[in-house]
């Protein structure tokens, strides 16, 4: 089996984290997401980004400045 295809979304080519390390984004079990998070606050396109992740349900790594364990609360306090 190979890689899953993954559609690039119009928004990412204006993202700030597209030249950034991406290991900063999904940092290991109880590392720090300060770095991501301070990248994410310049990012133009963040609200794009935090929504295709609550959409596509994406359970690793910072997204929109939100770590799996905000997601997953924003998800419950939305419904």
């Amino acid at each position: 089996m190979g890689p899953i295809p993954v559609e690039i979304q119009p928004w990412y080519e204006r993202a700030a984290c597209l030249d950034k390390d991406a290991d900063c984004f999904f940092p290991e079990k109880g590392g720090s997401t300060r770095a991501a998070k301070r990248i994410c606050q310049t990012c133009t396109v963040q609200t794009e980004c935090l929504e295709y992740a609550l959409a596509n349900d994406e359970r690793f790594g910072i997204w929109g400045g939100l770590s799996e364990r905000e997601r997953r609360r924003l998800k419950r306090r939305a419904s």
